[in-house]
């Protein structure tokens, strides 16, 4: 499609985003806010350096969980043993729900410990129910990552303990929330506020809160967002506190990546600022950019010079659809600088020119952010003039340097072969003469 609206076309820094509207800049290491129904970033704050995802890695294994189901290889009531080759890799002091081997529990009692507690023994036991090993579904997250486009990740678990060579950026983890929330059942488990594991074989019941402090104030006080519909949390020491989030109002969604935030002593009590800066993100979001249309296909762009054509010496250019973007509130769109560019040799185009041909595009630019580019197509049809364009065919035939010099040579042997002609023609004339003369001289005597 001709229209690219802003995919990867973000908010160029946090400074400038709060430059014009005052918003200040997230107080992360990395931060991104994109509004999904268009994938159209509204801030970003190096959404494309390399960072440590910690806990969200467990998105990757859930949306595997999720394909995995879909293809029939098992369901969310299959009853899985936990073998004892499922802590490998796990730390004592790491998030939990205290998983036994030999314990027996559903996928889906495993899929809401994996989400909602975020137990990292519970990725490693799903990663074997999908993989039967832990290094072969370490492959197949890695090979999804590639598949959908994250450019800046390496999985090396599925539960996201530190590893250095474990790692991603906020826009990769855009994509991948993105991707695992069009499956139905993980929808529903980040955005649980609370779940209930039935007694097993080897635990009495167990029942937990989701990590997630937007979801709920039965874990957090604070940070409780009515519009917030998931998703997952992380945090290791060398990651920091992350969140990745999606919040839905008035038929708008909106993703939130927040890496490397810190916690802040309050006094009276601690912010986690992954929750308060996550807020402060959609917030900013939802209440202060306005969708605008920035072009119309009805506006005439500019004029081309057209050749080869009797009937017009110009085209008039106009955009071939509408573009539209998130603006802030109280942009100015006089404001925008166009930036043309044309799809032609030189500063005309040759007839014959088809109503709607693409011809160029344009890129509209509002405070150092780029929108765009917009085909530039022809308003009407040209025809072309059979006897110019056979005229400009001979003269380019002529104009080539082989038949130039193909020319010249035929030129030279005329002229050789007409000297040559001349020469031969003054001999004849003149040596037929000295014969004639001789034989005469040569019969002199008398005949006998």
């Amino acid at each position: 499609t001709a229209l690219l609206t802003t995919l990867l076309l973000p908010w160029a820094a946090a400074e400038e985003a709060g430059g014009s509207s005052g918003f200040e800049p997230i107080r992360a290491k990395a931060a991104l806010l994109v509004d999904a129904d268009y994938n159209e970033v509204l801030y970003e704050e190096n959404a494309h350096e390399t960072m440590y995802p910690a806990s969200i890695t467990k998105l990757m294994t859930a949306l595997l969980v999720a394909e995995a189901i879909e293809a029939g290889q098992f369901t969310m009531d299959t009853v899985v043993t936990v073998p004892d080759n499922a802590f490998e890799g796990l730390s004592k002091d790491g998030s939990t729900q205290n998983i036994k081997a030999g314990e027996r529990l559903t996928v889906k009692d495993l899929f809401y410990c994996l989400l909602v507690a975020s137990a990292n023994e519970a990725a490693n036991i799903l990663a074997l129910q999908v993989s039967g090993s832990l290094s072969a579904f370490v492959d197949q997250m890695n090979q999804k990552a590639a598949d959908l486009g994250c450019e800046g990740t390496h999985f090396a678990n599925p539960h996201g303990l530190h590893d250095p060579d474990h790692y991603t950026t906020a826009w990769d983890l855009y994509l991948l929330a993105r991707a695992a929330m069009e499956y139905p059942i993980i929808q529903e488990a980040v955005s649980a506020q609370e779940y209930y594991v039935p007694a097993t074989n080897l635990s009495e019941q167990r029942h937990f809160f989701n990590t997630n402090g937007l979801l709920s104030r039965l874990k957090y006080s604070y940070y409780y967002y009515p519009d917030a519909i998931g998703i997952k949390t992380g945090s290791t020491d060398a990651a920091g506190l992350c969140l990745v989030s999606a919040a839905r109002r008035d038929g708008r969604t909106l993703y939130a990546v927040v890496l490397g935030a810190e916690q802040v002593d309050l006094g009276d009590r601690v912010q986690l600022e992954q929750f308060s800066e996550s807020i402060r993100l959609l917030e900013h979001g939802f209440s202060d950019f306005t969708r605008q249309t920035l072009i119309d296909p009805n506006e005439f762009v500019t004029s081309l010079r057209v050749t080869l054509s009797k009937t017009a010496d110009q085209v008039i250019l106009h955009p071939a659809e509408k573009l539209e973007a998130f603006l802030p509130k109280g942009a100015d769109l006089n404001d925008l600088e166009p930036k043309i560019t044309l799809y032609v040799d030189g500063d005309s185009v040759e007839a014959p020119v088809a109503q709607g041909q693409v011809l160029g595009s344009i890129t509209l630019t509002y405070e150092g952010r780029d929108y765009g580019p917009v085909d530039l197509v022809a308003l009407d049809s040209v025809e072309r003039s059979e006897w110019l364009y056979r005229q400009q065919q001979i003269s380019q035939f002529l104009g080539q340097a082989w038949v130039k010099l193909v020319l010249v040579a035929v030129l030279i042997l005329a002229a050789v072969l007409l000297l040559r002609a001349t020469v031969f023609s003054r001999r004849r004339r003149y040596g037929g003469r000295t014969r004639s003369g001789g034989g005469s001289r040569g019969y002199r005597g008398r005949r006998r």
